[in-house]
């Protein structure tokens, strides 16, 4: 591939992947004031509203999974010169968010039985509950605002509408939690439900201003002229994206086991475990932003029929993931002490061994980052092509066929505690990674009988 088409692919890419990184890390900062404030509480609202949070984020994350369904469709009807498809296609996509409240709404609601039934402190389970109670209602606005806009303004090439409403999204929750919590400003102390009703109002405002924005410029109206939602687009939508969210959820649901296997060897492991993934996650947005810039432009040739267009732009945004988690990795290698001195201070001699800890987890860590970010953007350049269902099975395989047995091995029995986990993990993404991008470089071989369609 030449240099000059390399460069004109890593800027076109970067150009939808830059607003989209940084609504991710608004989102995240969104986590973090919640966190810091449930804190303030004291122990027992911390760990109430931290599993509360747990339990919203991985049933909306697998949810919104399922709506990047409508991303590539678009991508695909405009790169073939189909924009009269659009509006369909959008008002279909409305109607899959709306179908798919329900069961996350009735998931969410039964929270305090579910932990009861699976053997949760009856004290934890109540406060879980009272929390839910109010953060459910945060639902509609995370599918219809994070899940649904966040798919299609970027490819109607609108997701620099995305980072500035994320960036007010995240000022408002951090000034709604911290007067819910403390009881400034007119606002109730609302104590344990603060930061829960701060995130549903905020979420609630995201998806408002998105959806004004989007229907009330005259240019954008054509995108979204009301069209019936059609039952086979429906059927197209879930065939996609249901995969999506499926490998979303093999890909939390180790990270959850991992954060077990850790819990089982005590407090001071688990603690230093949730320090160096808060860390990683920081760098891993961008890969995140990146795989979804690769699905619309990839999708974008497709629907062009341009196959070459098609490998190079997918080919060129796993380049840039995998540079960018590198320099990450370099970055933390030759700094942990930094980045970990942000959450534990290591002149309290009561932070020695966790400080320790995470400083290996951090150095495993530096192995696995490149990989991490190169399968982030391959799965996003295969949902691109219309490839779903055979990366979710490579996906399962890896992560659980080979990630979660190594990290109970290493961890229950070769006795290497944290770290063992850590290259259970590692092991898993490198598998991954490797059987992704060589799915993605199959099916876009430049033979006649390998040109991806739509």
């Amino acid at each position: 591939m030449r240099a000059d088409t390399v460069v004109r692919h890593a800027k076109a890419t970067m150009r939808l992947a830059g607003p989209l990184a940084i609504a991710q890390l608004a989102q995240m900062a969104m986590g973090v004031t919640d966190t810091v404030l449930l804190g303030s509480l004291g122990g027992e609202a911390l760990a109430a509203g931290g599993l509360g949070a747990s339990l919203f984020i991985t049933v909306c994350v697998v949810l919104q999974g399922v709506l990047a369904a409508l991303a590539v469709l678009v991508s695909q009807a405009r790169g073939a010169g189909r924009e009269a498809d659009v509006p369909r296609l959008y008002w279909t996509g409305m109607l899959l968010a709306v179908l798919l409240l329900i069961p996350a709404f009735a998931l969410l609601s039964a929270a305090e039985p579910l932990l009861l039934a699976v053997g949760e402190p009856p004290a934890l389970a109540r406060d879980v509950g009272r929390f839910m109670d109010v953060l459910r209602w945060a639902t509609p606005g995370a599918l219809l605002g994070v899940g649904l806009m966040r798919a299609f303004l970027p490819a109607i090439g609108q997701g620099g509408m995305i980072l500035w409403i994320s960036l007010a999204t995240a000022l408002l929750n951090g000034a709604l939690c911290y007067g819910l919590v403390r009881g400034v400003w007119g606002l109730p102390a609302l104590g344990l439900r603060g930061p829960a009703l701060a995130t549903a109002l905020s979420f609630t405002a995201e998806a408002g201003a998105l959806m004004a924005l989007l229907h009330g410029r005259r240019a954008l109206r054509r995108f979204v002229a009301w069209r019936r939602p059609r039952m086979v687009l429906l059927g197209t939508m879930l065939r996609l994206g249901v995969p999506v969210g499926a490998t979303f959820a093999v890909e939390t649901g180790l990270f959850l086991a991992v954060a077990v296997l850790i819990g089982w060897l005590g407090s001071v492991p688990l603690a230093a475990q949730q320090v160096a993934l808060n860390i990683v996650s920081i760098s891993f947005m961008v890969p995140l932003a990146i795989a979804q810039a690769a699905n619309v432009r990839v999708g974008h040739r497709v629907g062009a029929g341009d196959a070459s267009g098609a490998r190079r732009a997918g080919l060129v945004a796993i380049g840039l993931g995998a540079t960018f988690e590198g320099v990450a990795a370099l970055l933390l290698l030759a700094a942990p002490h930094v980045a970990i001195g942000l959450y534990l201070d290591p002149t309290l001699p009561g932070n020695a061994e966790t400080f320790a800890i995470a400083i290996n987890l951090i150095q495993v860590a530096v192995v696995f980052q490149v990989a991490d970010g190169v399968q982030a953007v391959a799965s996003g350049a295969l949902r691109g092509l219309g490839d779903t269902r055979v990366p979710f099975l490579l996906a399962t395989a890896g992560y659980w066929g080979i990630g979660f047995p190594t990290a109970w091995l290493l961890t229950m029995r070769a006795g290497w505690g944290a770290a063992g986990a850590w290259w259970g993990l590692a092991a898993s993404l490198m598998v991954v990674a490797i059987l992704l991008t060589c799915r993605f470089l199959r099916r876009t071989r430049l033979t006649p009988e390998h040109v991806p369609r739509p």
